[in-house]
């Protein structure tokens, strides 16, 4: 009976600290431990316990927390989410945030990227944990917000494995691609009205990678997205056009043709005009890959021609 007691015992010893391991430890599917502490725009940010309820309000993360698996934690989104399609999308906005509208969903987590009128301050005081992402200004800075949705969602292990992969797809692109980008001129469209970007945006810096020069860094007005001239753009006669204003203003290399004087343009001439849909080239997220491997075709085409 002795021996059978001191066995038991031992079991019950062996079991519990075993427990107590699988409670200290992140588990097999990424969970993190708790409380998590993530220093975000809105200051340090601790989460007490894995959210079950978040609700987001920023595109950007909305499509980070379904990659990495936090999906079914995501109660609702703004109405600017529309990638993934899965997304329990709402009337909800980011921009002109209503306070009341988004505690109605029972958050114990917001995220946002714009904080607009105090929101993370008023939903603080409803006790409900903020998370201010503003847009990333460098490719490490994206990094980093994926590594903290992770961690704060339970879900760090799926969040690294994105960004490793991440890493290396674009790195292979860019070795690709790159030798093709000498001597290459790029010109950025964010609407018809020819707003741009410089290389010291972060959509700037992905050009910068490939070695591209942009023609918006010698334009004069004292702003990362100068307002260019049709005459201007002309004149620096760009070898390669993008198009991130496809889907708000359905611009397209037929449209871009036909303005007054850009059938001389290099890359109208060759056909090198790369339409991408507007929220990849606006946002920081997974789909970033999307947007280097639409570079990395264009330089392609263009070293065939």
């Amino acid at each position: 009976m002795s021996r059978r007691f001191a066995l038991a015992a031992s079991l019950t010893v062996l079991a519990v600290a075993f427990a107590s391991t699988a409670l200290a430890s992140p588990s097999r599917s990424g969970a993190a431990p708790f409380p998590a502490t993530i220093t975000v725009s809105n200051g340090q940010v601790t989460i007490q316990k894995r959210p079950t309820r978040i609700v987001s309000l920023s595109a950007t993360a909305t499509e980070t927390l379904f990659a990495i698996g936090a999906a079914k934690q995501v109660v609702a989104v703004d109405d600017r989410s529309d990638y993934p399609r899965t997304a329990p999308r709402t009337t909800l906005s980011g921009f002109t945030p209503n306070v009341e509208a988004i505690a109605g969903y029972r958050p114990d987590l917001v995220v946002i990227s714009y904080d607009p009128k105090g929101l993370s301050a008023a939903l603080g005081k409803l006790g409900i944990p903020v998370v201010h992402q503003d847009a990333a200004a460098t490719l490490p800075g994206a990094y980093q917000q994926i590594r903290q949705l992770g961690k704060i969602t339970g879900r760090s292990v799926e969040a690294n494995a994105l960004v490793s992969g991440m890493k290396r797809r674009i790195a292979a692109i860019v070795a690709k691609a790159r030798t093709k980008a000498a001597g290459v001129t790029v010109y950025h469209e964010l609407d018809p009205t020819l707003y741009t970007l410089t290389s010291n945006t972060f959509v700037g810096r992905v050009y910068a990678m490939f070695g591209l020069r942009n023609i918006a860094d010698a334009a004069k007005g004292g702003t990362e997205y100068p307002q260019l001239s049709p005459e201007y753009v002309i004149s620096a006669n760009p070898s390669l056009i993008v198009l991130a204003d496809t889907v708000c203003c359905d611009q397209n290399a037929r449209t871009v043709a036909a303005r007054p004087g850009w059938s001389r343009i290099a890359a109208v001439r060759t056909g090198s005009v790369v339409r991408l849909d507007d929220s990849i080239a606006s946002r920081w997220g997974p789909r970033l890959v999307n947007l280097v491997r639409a570079v990395g075709t264009a330089l392609g085409r263009l070293g065939r021609q």
